[in-house]
């Protein structure tokens, strides 16, 4: 059989059966050293797909960050079939500022698919998307949610797309919510280049969420299993995703003090109370109520709320039977990566 041929990236070639940090180069800082985004290339032995995954496209949002460093450890990946691109920090400005946005202040998540002589982000999402996104055939994208906010584990995936739907649900995450790309998105900028990507969501910035990495974990082992990029696992199969058809965000009705009364997970009826929100003396209190009958997707953690915040994100979902069973787990810590992915005492 003939040997694959190495993969170029960077200027650099990767030869099959090996593996090799390659850095990106960035736009420098102002004091003359210079920046570059760590790519780890896992080019396999034997023909497969290429899929990259990434995190940090957020700078603050780390637990992606993690995911990846675990994932690279895991013994399996000796036997990788295809190519794995892992970038644990796209985002090296934010990252190194511990803040969601570049220093020129613009989320690079709105800056895909980027310009190769525009603002500084757009000039990393070129590189990203040059180097990374067009040599790919997949891609996941780990994020949380933003500073004082929490999202349960949860993929968010165009599940109209018939590559991407099974590849979403394979992943297992509790919620699998179908939503379109935001405009300006790597995942949006991807498929318009006819590269499928999924999002996953768990947890907040600035913070590790060891459920949160686990699940995250255990998810992308089982995309590239489905791919068949690694072997299948003689372990019981993940519970397949609550699919989410469409959700929203419940904002706060006027300023104030929020006293919460759903937590993340939380059942609700449609009606049902998600919290109040009074000025200091409670003087003025307004009740905020669940639209409809779902489950508590997101949700800030934050009390002092602004008029028009959005405080809590419901979704929408008839499949409440399986919802409950994989809920059920995330309180009693069943729903956690298989003991062959575990290496190391969790982080607490």
């Amino acid at each position: 059989m003939n040997k694959r041929q190495a993969f170029p990236i960077g200027g650099q070639l990767v030869a099959a059966a090996t593996r090799r940090s390659v850095n990106l180069t960035l736009p420098g800082l102002y004091t003359n050293d210079p920046v570059s985004m760590p790519v780890h290339v896992l080019h396999g032995r034997h023909d497969g797909p290429v899929v990259f995954v990434s995190a940090a496209v957020h700078g603050d949002e780390i637990n992606g960050v993690e995911i990846i460093r675990r994932l690279l450890r895991v013994p399996q990946m000796k036997r990788l079939h295809g190519t794995l691109l892992a970038v644990p920090i796209v985002n090296v400005f934010g990252f190194h500022n511990r803040s969601r946005y570049l220093p020129d202040r613009r989320d690079l998540n709105r800056s895909f698919p980027g310009n190769e002589s525009g603002s500084m982000a757009g000039r990393l999402g070129h590189v990203f998307m040059s180097e990374i996104v067009k040599r790919a055939d997949f891609g996941i994208d780990l994020h949380t949610a933003a500073v004082h906010r929490d999202n349960l584990p949860q993929i968010r995936a165009d599940i109209n797309d018939p590559i991407l739907e099974p590849l979403a649900k394979a992943f297992s995450a509790p919620v699998l919510l179908h939503s379109a790309a935001p405009a300006g998105s790597l995942r949006g900028a991807a498929a318009d280049i006819g590269v499928p990507v999924m999002v996953y969501e768990a947890g907040e910035a600035l913070r590790f969420e060891e459920m949160s990495i686990q699940i995250g974990l255990r998810g992308v082992m089982n995309v590239l299993r489905r791919l068949s990029m690694l072997p299948i696992s003689k372990r019981k199969p993940s519970k397949p995703s609550a699919v989410l058809r469409s959700s929203t965000w419940q904002r706060a009705p006027q300023s104030g003090i929020l006293r919460a009364q759903a937590k993340l997970g939380t059942m609700v009826r449609k009606g049902e109370t998600l919290g109040v929100v009074a000025d200091p003396t409670g003087e003025s209190e307004m009740v905020l109520e669940a639209p409809f009958d779902g489950v508590v997707i997101g949700r800030t953690n934050l009390p002092l709320v602004f008029e028009g915040e959005a405080l809590f994100h419901v979704g929408r979902t008839r499949q409440t039977t399986l919802l409950e069973q994989h809920l059920d787990a995330l309180h009693d810590g069943t729903a956690i990566t298989p003991p062959e992915l575990v290496e190391e005492p969790p982080i607490v």
